[in-house]
């Protein structure tokens, strides 16, 4: 009987938080990546940040724009290693229709909220967002404060 070894921890590689702040996210869709090997081995090292990644859609293709994935030093001599690179997103056609229909409205964006493994294939999450007002950003902060400020006094009353 062949059994399938769980690995303890989580298959998240990296967040963007700043997406979740900025804008209201409704649908999510799930993307494969089209990568090359020096960025499969940054990843494992954890070397990549999302902050300001966000997904264009160019003649039916999606492209992740602005995701940092910083090459390792050991990298080999003969790979000139963009971290600033355009990846390609590998999506269905019907969602890739879907994305571009809501992006065409007005004050949709589509926008990388994480990047997580799933089996040995590295995925990214990509979410349809509507940009937030600052006063919306200060609720969200004044709620979040409120929120730790509730455990504390939770925890030492």
């Amino acid at each position: 009987m062949a059994e399938k070894k769980k690995k303890a921890g989580s298959t998240t590689i990296a967040q963007n938080k700043r997406a979740r702040f900025d804008f209201e996210l409704s649908e999510k869709f799930e993307a494969g990546m089209v990568l090359e090997g020096w960025e499969v081995k940054a990843i494992r090292a954890g070397n990549v940040q999302l902050t300001d990644s966000y997904v264009l859609l160019r003649d039916g293709e999606a492209w992740l724009l602005g995701a940092n994935i910083v090459p390792l030093t050991s990298a080999s001599t003969h790979v000139v290693a963009d971290p600033q690179r355009t990846r390609k997103l590998l999506l269905h056609a019907k969602e890739l229709a879907r994305i571009y229909a809501a992006t065409s409205q007005k004050g949709l964006t589509c926008v990388a909220t994480a990047m997580y493994w799933k089996g040995n294939r590295v995925k990214c999450e990509i979410a349809l967002g509507r940009g937030k007002k600052s006063h919306d950003k200060r609720t969200t902060t004044r709620d979040r404060d409120w929120e730790r400020q509730k455990e504390r006094l939770m925890k030492h009353g």
